[in-house]
């Protein structure tokens, strides 16, 4: 029998918002409709091309061979494996209905664009629902209409949703590819067969950024500008100290699958903040030795937090020596971005 995550000691964990927590989104879909996209139509067309083809339409099939080897996951793994499927679900429904509702409301003023968050909806839908059959492994399974209706949902501006959905997307992207080819080399630390989906995964994470990135060259207004490099820079650390300080803990996932968690965070970051420079005016210095530094201290007040357990007087100078530690990490020179004299 298959356990509800409306059950408190489950649910309330996916529920509750905390620093780390993947969040659902809401903007002004008045705004994204109104968006003049037509300086890069004709990519807009090819990437529906290539969304219309859907090249894993098929992929996410679960067979007996799966199914057996799900049964077999070392119980050593098995908390570890529940939390992973309860972000990375919550992460895919929460794109799901931000992409599904941007589609719904601008269908008929901005049809083109309607058509690829429509798309991408489809996509993350079918993501989300593969990881909660794998929740089934464990005799759990997220309760999305539950979520749907008790998550609080986040209001962000159209730019500030394509800045944080561009760099989740990609980041997914070095996230899947780097796992998949290590257990190609390492099979035998493939701690569930979950993880033999994540080249095909990593090729939609991949094409959901290029859709992001698109739309955002189509709206140059959004790179320049003092204030808007400020706010970019603001969002590549975000997202940067969130996966570090989600990867670097003692006990992880990573290390279940052979991998060193600080130096995977690492080769993450350092790929995705590349691959941004394709786009933003600007990227971290992540080879700053002061940045590691600044890094290694977040996470480790972040440990100190979580051991606090609820105790907000606890908290309370953790909190403010974590914003502290953070200002510091921001206030480094970012790099140029070798097309950043395109967007000026």
């Amino acid at each position: 029998m298959v356990d509800s995550l409306k059950k408190p000691d489950v649910a309330q964990r996916v529920k509750q918002e905390t620093l780390l927590t993947p969040r659902f989104y809401t903007t002004d879909f008045d705004a994204v409709a109104k968006l003049d996209i037509s300086a890069m139509e004709a990519d807009f067309r090819a990437m529906l091309a290539e969304f219309e083809t859907d090249y894993n339409r098929e992929h996410f099939q679960r067979d007996e061979a799966f199914e057996a080897e799900a049964r077999q996951i070392d119980p050593q793994w098995r908390e570890l494996m529940v939390e992973f499927l309860e972000r990375s679900c919550t992460s895919e429904f929460s794109g799901f209905l931000l992409y599904k509702e941007i589609s719904r409301r601008i269908k008929d003023r901005n049809p083109l664009l309607a058509e690829g968050f429509k798309m991408m909806a489809r996509d993350e839908a079918r993501h989300a629902g593969f990881l909660n059959k794998s929740m089934a492994d464990f005799d759990l399974a997220l309760d999305l209409s539950f979520l749907t209706k008790n998550k609080k949902y986040t209001y962000f501006k159209p730019k500030f949703i394509f800045y944080a959905t561009y760099l989740s997307e990609k980041i997914g992207y070095w996230r899947y590819i780097a796992i998949f080819r290590h257990l190609e080399k390492h099979p035998e630390n493939r701690i569930h067969p979950l993880f033999k989906f994540f080249k095909n995964w990593c090729q939609d994470e991949n094409r959901h950024g290029d859709f992001f990135a698109i739309l955002l060259k189509s709206q140059p207004d959004l790179l320049k500008g003092v204030v808007n490099r400020l706010w970019i820079r603001f969002f590549l650390l975000s997202f940067c100290l969130t996966m570090y300080l989600n990867d670097r803990k003692p006990d992880n996932l990573y290390s279940a699958l052979g991998l060193d968690a600080g130096e995977y965070a690492l080769d993450v970051l350092h790929k995705t903040n590349l691959d941004s420079g394709k786009v933003f005016p600007l990227i971290l210095d992540l080879d700053n030795p002061a940045f590691r530094r600044g890094l290694d201290a977040c996470a480790d007040i972040n440990l100190q937090l979580e051991q606090t357990k609820g105790n907000k007087l606890a908290k309370l100078p953790l909190m403010a020596r974590l914003g502290f530690e953070a200002l510091k990490l921001y206030l480094l020179k970012p790099l140029t971005a070798p097309q950043a004299e395109m967007v000026r």
